[in-house]
């Protein structure tokens, strides 16, 4: 099974990611349009619709709550204990805590799950949920990590508040509530959207990856790895076992703890100027040897779930 598994998952997915590296070598592309575009437009469309049509159930959402505060925790004592061990200094130890504890749920994850939960939504917007929640992770955590807590909390409220995938999960969750119906005229343009995230988000994360310069392999990159792609996947599943789940709920939840680091925080290292090198190759090296991880999660999920 772990073959077909991978050729019918994970292959599709590095193809458009390669397909993207090798344009992006070609072409040269600026990707600051690119990327804007995916964030303000095609994302929140797959999570407005995903929202709007998928059945909710308040058990589920108070489970996913209680999985998620719990497994980022977990991930973030781990990165913490790591860096002690390793006594990294500041700037090593940002990208460390960033590296395991920020996972990319928008360009890998999201797709991953479309494919994996193809014919049962729900799996899907589980995966949704942990998007939305890597992203408030992300620009509060995240941020504290690379500035020191030099960003007020009104800075930070501020750029949450911007985010247009917030907006998407809120106006979908109040439409699924209220049962307010969407003309066709609404429908096709947002369908069209949407089905094209997937190929827009796989092909502009391997054009990122293709601007990334290898230098110098730095120790960090290898336990960084190790948390994101081993202990993370292993934390999640003693997650779920202590609290419970079961069925689609834990399946998503395991297979989203597989995914590679989260693109933003290279992003935002270089921005901030924070080690802007040692992050890139974390993310490069954890989406390249994610297309194994990530396989065997699946895998194991089906067996386990």
């Amino acid at each position: 099974m772990f073959v077909p598994l991978f050729l019918e998952v994970i292959f599709p997915i590095l193809l458009l990611i390669g397909l993207g590296a090798f344009l992006q070598r070609r072409y040269q592309f600026p990707l600051t349009p690119f990327s804007t575009l995916l964030t303000v437009c095609f994302m929140p469309a797959a999570v407005f619709l995903n929202m709007y049509r998928v059945e909710l159930n308040y058990q589920v959402l108070s489970e996913m709550l209680v999985y998620l505060l719990l497994f980022t925790l977990a991930t973030v004592l781990l990165s913490h204990l790591l860096g002690r061990i390793l006594k990294v200094n500041d700037g090593e130890g940002a990208a460390l805590k960033n590296s395991i504890s920020l996972m990319n749920s928008g360009n890998f994850g999201l797709p991953v799950s479309q494919m994996v939960f193809s014919t049962n939504p729900l799996g899907v917007t589980i995966q949704i949920f942990v998007l939305v929640f890597q992203n408030l992770l992300t620009y509060t955590y995240g941020l504290y990590n690379l500035l020191a807590a030099t960003k007020t909390f009104k800075d930070i409220l501020r750029s949450l508040i911007k985010l247009p995938i917030i907006h998407a999960l809120i106006l979908g969750l109040a439409f699924q509530l209220f049962q307010i119906p969407l003309p066709r005229a609404l429908l096709i343009p947002l369908d069209y959207l949407s089905a094209g995230f997937i190929s827009l988000a796989l092909l502009l994360l391997g054009a990122q990856l293709a601007n990334i310069r290898i230098r110098v392999y730095h120790k960090i990159i290898t336990w960084a790895v190790i948390g994101r792609l081993v202990a993370g996947p292993a934390l999640s599943l003693l997650i779920i076992y202590l609290i419970g789940l079961d069925g689609v709920v834990a399946q998503s939840l395991f297979i989203a703890s597989s995914f590679p680091t989260s693109r933003n925080t290279s992003t935002m290292a270089m921005q901030y100027q924070v080690e802007p090198e040692l992050h890139a190759q974390v993310v490069l090296y954890t989406t390249l040897l994610s297309s194994i991880t990530v396989t065997l999660v699946i895998f194991l999920s089906s067996i386990l779930f």
